[in-house]
Protein backbone atom coordinates (compact mmCIF):
# COMPACT_ATOMS: atom_id res chain seq x y z
CA UNK A 1 0.00 0.00 0.00
CA UNK A 2 1.00 3.23 -1.05
CA UNK A 3 0.19 7.19 1.03
CA UNK A 4 -2.76 7.25 -1.37
CA UNK A 5 -3.61 3.37 -2.05
CA UNK A 6 -6.33 1.76 0.53
CA UNK A 7 -8.42 0.03 -2.17
CA UNK A 8 -9.35 -3.25 -1.16
CA UNK A 9 -10.90 -5.47 -3.80
CA UNK A 10 -12.64 -8.27 -1.23
CA UNK A 11 -14.13 -4.85 0.55
CA UNK A 12 -15.39 -2.91 -2.63
CA UNK A 13 -17.38 -6.04 -3.99
CA UNK A 14 -20.14 -5.06 -1.46
CA UNK A 15 -19.77 -1.19 -1.67
CA UNK A 16 -22.31 1.23 -2.88
CA UNK A 17 -21.83 3.18 -5.99
CA UNK A 18 -21.60 6.92 -6.00
CA UNK A 19 -23.93 7.59 -8.39
CA UNK A 20 -27.67 6.93 -8.37
CA UNK A 21 -27.68 6.46 -12.86
CA UNK A 22 -25.87 3.06 -12.64
CA UNK A 23 -25.97 1.92 -16.03
CA UNK A 24 -26.33 5.18 -18.03
CA UNK A 25 -24.00 4.96 -20.28
CA UNK A 26 -26.13 3.02 -22.34
CA UNK A 27 -28.83 5.46 -22.62
CA UNK A 28 -28.77 7.26 -25.60
CA UNK A 29 -28.79 10.47 -23.00
CA UNK A 30 -26.57 11.16 -20.55
CA UNK A 31 -27.76 12.08 -17.02
CA UNK A 32 -28.53 15.48 -16.18
CA UNK A 33 -25.96 17.41 -13.89
CA UNK A 34 -22.69 15.43 -15.09
CA UNK A 35 -19.87 16.08 -17.03
CA UNK A 36 -20.36 14.14 -20.71
CA UNK A 37 -17.60 13.39 -22.45
CA UNK A 38 -18.07 11.03 -25.75
CA UNK A 39 -14.89 9.77 -28.23
CA UNK A 40 -15.04 7.68 -30.94
CA UNK A 41 -12.03 6.19 -33.53
CA UNK A 42 -12.06 4.32 -36.20
CA UNK A 43 -9.73 1.60 -35.42
CA UNK A 44 -9.15 -0.55 -38.36
CA UNK A 45 -11.25 -2.60 -40.89
CA UNK A 46 -12.11 -6.60 -40.77
CA UNK A 47 -12.84 -9.19 -38.83
CA UNK A 48 -9.34 -9.63 -37.68
CA UNK A 49 -9.34 -5.51 -36.44
CA UNK A 50 -12.56 -6.30 -34.41
CA UNK A 51 -10.65 -9.00 -32.58
CA UNK A 52 -7.50 -7.30 -31.87
CA UNK A 53 -9.57 -4.51 -30.53
CA UNK A 54 -12.03 -6.08 -28.26
CA UNK A 55 -9.34 -8.46 -26.85
CA UNK A 56 -7.35 -5.45 -25.98
CA UNK A 57 -10.50 -3.81 -24.96
CA UNK A 58 -11.33 -7.27 -22.21
CA UNK A 59 -7.96 -7.86 -21.34
CA UNK A 60 -7.47 -4.08 -19.49
CA UNK A 61 -5.26 -3.44 -22.38
CA UNK A 62 -6.47 0.43 -22.78
CA UNK A 63 -5.83 1.11 -18.99
CA UNK A 64 -2.40 -0.23 -19.16
CA UNK A 65 -1.78 1.55 -22.15
CA UNK A 66 -2.32 4.76 -20.73
CA UNK A 67 0.26 3.91 -18.15
CA UNK A 68 -2.48 2.79 -14.76
CA UNK A 69 -1.93 -0.40 -13.10
CA UNK A 70 -4.82 -2.74 -12.89
CA UNK A 71 -5.80 -4.48 -10.00
CA UNK A 72 -9.03 -7.11 -11.07
CA UNK A 73 -11.37 -8.96 -8.90
CA UNK A 74 -11.85 -10.71 -12.56
CA UNK A 75 -12.33 -9.72 -16.53
CA UNK A 76 -14.07 -7.00 -17.52
CA UNK A 77 -16.39 -9.25 -18.92
CA UNK A 78 -18.46 -10.14 -15.64
CA UNK A 79 -20.43 -7.33 -14.27
CA UNK A 80 -19.79 -7.05 -10.37
CA UNK A 81 -16.00 -7.22 -11.07
CA UNK A 82 -14.20 -4.77 -9.28
CA UNK A 83 -10.97 -2.87 -10.56
CA UNK A 84 -8.81 -0.56 -9.03
CA UNK A 85 -6.63 1.11 -11.43
CA UNK A 86 -3.95 2.87 -9.40
CA UNK A 87 -2.28 6.20 -11.43
CA UNK A 88 1.06 7.39 -10.25
CA UNK A 89 3.95 5.91 -8.48
CA UNK A 90 3.77 2.62 -6.72
CA UNK A 91 4.53 3.78 -3.20
CA UNK A 92 2.95 6.73 -3.27
CA UNK A 93 -0.11 6.12 -6.12
CA UNK A 94 -3.71 7.13 -6.17
CA UNK A 95 -6.48 4.27 -6.30
CA UNK A 96 -9.22 4.37 -8.36
CA UNK A 97 -12.21 2.00 -7.45
CA UNK A 98 -14.91 1.04 -10.00
CA UNK A 99 -16.92 -1.69 -10.28
CA UNK A 100 -17.99 -3.42 -13.93
CA UNK A 101 -21.62 -2.42 -14.45
CA UNK A 102 -22.57 -4.55 -17.66
CA UNK A 103 -20.81 -6.06 -20.35
CA UNK A 104 -21.88 -7.32 -23.72
CA UNK A 105 -19.54 -9.87 -25.01
CA UNK A 106 -21.26 -11.08 -28.33
CA UNK A 107 -22.32 -9.99 -31.80
CA UNK A 108 -20.94 -6.99 -33.51
CA UNK A 109 -21.20 -4.63 -30.51
CA UNK A 110 -19.24 -5.71 -27.86
CA UNK A 111 -18.06 -3.55 -24.29
CA UNK A 112 -18.36 -3.08 -21.17
CA UNK A 113 -18.76 -0.01 -18.45
CA UNK A 114 -17.56 0.24 -14.98
CA UNK A 115 -18.86 2.89 -12.28
CA UNK A 116 -17.27 4.78 -9.67
CA UNK A 117 -16.78 3.36 -6.17
CA UNK A 118 -16.13 5.20 -2.72
CA UNK A 119 -12.59 6.59 -3.23
CA UNK A 120 -13.03 7.46 -6.49
CA UNK A 121 -12.35 10.97 -7.73
CA UNK A 122 -15.15 11.04 -9.84
CA UNK A 123 -18.46 9.95 -8.94
CA UNK A 124 -20.10 8.22 -12.41
CA UNK A 125 -19.13 5.75 -14.84
CA UNK A 126 -17.37 5.29 -18.04
CA UNK A 127 -18.46 2.63 -20.79
CA UNK A 128 -15.75 1.08 -23.75
CA UNK A 129 -17.36 -0.07 -27.12
CA UNK A 130 -16.04 -1.73 -30.19
CA UNK A 131 -18.05 -2.13 -33.62
CA UNK A 132 -18.02 -3.36 -36.62
CA UNK A 133 -20.08 -1.78 -39.21
CA UNK A 134 -21.46 -3.72 -42.57
CA UNK A 135 -18.62 -1.89 -44.44
CA UNK A 136 -16.50 -4.13 -41.83
CA UNK A 137 -15.16 -0.11 -40.04
CA UNK A 138 -14.31 -0.86 -36.73
CA UNK A 139 -14.98 2.20 -34.56
CA UNK A 140 -13.88 2.28 -30.62
CA UNK A 141 -16.52 4.21 -28.72
CA UNK A 142 -15.49 5.74 -24.88
CA UNK A 143 -18.48 7.45 -23.07
CA UNK A 144 -19.08 8.94 -19.99
CA UNK A 145 -20.38 11.03 -17.56
CA UNK A 146 -19.39 12.11 -14.05
CA UNK A 147 -19.28 14.65 -11.17
CA UNK A 148 -16.66 15.73 -8.67
CA UNK A 149 -16.36 13.43 -6.00
CA UNK A 150 -13.52 14.33 -4.03
CA UNK A 151 -11.80 17.50 -2.47
CA UNK A 152 -9.03 17.05 -4.90
CA UNK A 153 -11.31 15.94 -8.51
CA UNK A 154 -13.02 19.34 -6.94
CA UNK A 155 -9.88 21.34 -6.71
CA UNK A 156 -8.53 20.53 -9.98
CA UNK A 157 -11.67 22.35 -11.09
CA UNK A 158 -11.17 22.80 -15.34
CA UNK A 159 -7.25 21.18 -14.91
CA UNK A 160 -9.34 17.31 -13.86
CA UNK A 161 -11.55 17.44 -16.74
CA UNK A 162 -8.51 18.61 -19.23
CA UNK A 163 -6.78 15.24 -18.06
CA UNK A 164 -9.95 13.50 -18.32
CA UNK A 165 -9.72 14.20 -22.17
CA UNK A 166 -6.39 13.27 -22.61
CA UNK A 167 -6.74 10.07 -20.98
CA UNK A 168 -10.17 9.14 -23.34
CA UNK A 169 -7.93 10.29 -26.01
CA UNK A 170 -4.93 7.82 -25.11
CA UNK A 171 -7.54 4.84 -24.05
CA UNK A 172 -8.55 5.39 -28.32
CA UNK A 173 -4.61 5.01 -28.98
CA UNK A 174 -3.85 2.39 -26.89
CA UNK A 175 -7.16 0.05 -28.46
CA UNK A 176 -5.46 1.05 -31.84
CA UNK A 177 -2.17 -0.07 -31.32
Amino acid sequence: MGLLRAADLDRLRSAPFTYAEVGATQDDELPAGCAHGRREAVVGSGRAAFDRAVAAMFDWRMQKGVGLRVRASGPPTEPGTVVVLTAGLRRFGYDIPCRVVWARTDGDEQGFAYGSLPGHPESGEESFVVTIDEDDVVEFTVTAFSRPATWLSRLGGPATKVVQRRVTWRYLEAVDR
